[in-house]
């Protein structure tokens, strides 16, 4: 009798691998990036040194991992917080679109536009 559920050894295995395949494939661009570019946030100009470089990521803009050319063309370097924010704009804009393909009715309400006589006649 053979069993349905898959083999947690094999599984681990796989994890293992991927996370070694990431891990050299983001040491190649990332290294390079670090030398590239100022260690500083693009988004919101925190800057860097070797106690919290970790906290500096490479974000690639066209959101292509293996986008990779070597003049960093495609790199950005964002804190943890800023490139959380840049992909889940991207998460959403994927998920929602753009909004220009959707009609939007104007606002056409004033709240102010009587504020003036309402302010006379409160006057003695």
């Amino acid at each position: 009798m053979t069993s349905n559920k898959s083999d947690p050894s094999k599984l681990d295995r796989a994890l293992a691998e991927q996370r070694i395949y990431s891990a050299q494939r983001e040491k190649g661009y990332r290294e390079q990036a670090l030398k590239l570019y100022p260690w500083v946030c693009g988004r919101c100009a925190r800057e860097f040194s070797r106690p919290n470089l970790r906290e500096l990521t490479v974000h690639h803009v066209d959101h292509n991992h293996d986008n990779n050319p070597s003049d960093g063309s495609n790199w950005e370097l964002l804190c943890l917080y800023c490139h959380d924010e840049e992909h889940s704009k991207y998460v959403n804009f994927v998920q929602y679109g753009s909004g220009s393909d959707t009609e939007t009715a104007t606002a056409t309400h004033n709240p102010f536009a009587d504020l003036k006589d309402r302010l006379q006649k409160k006057e003695p």
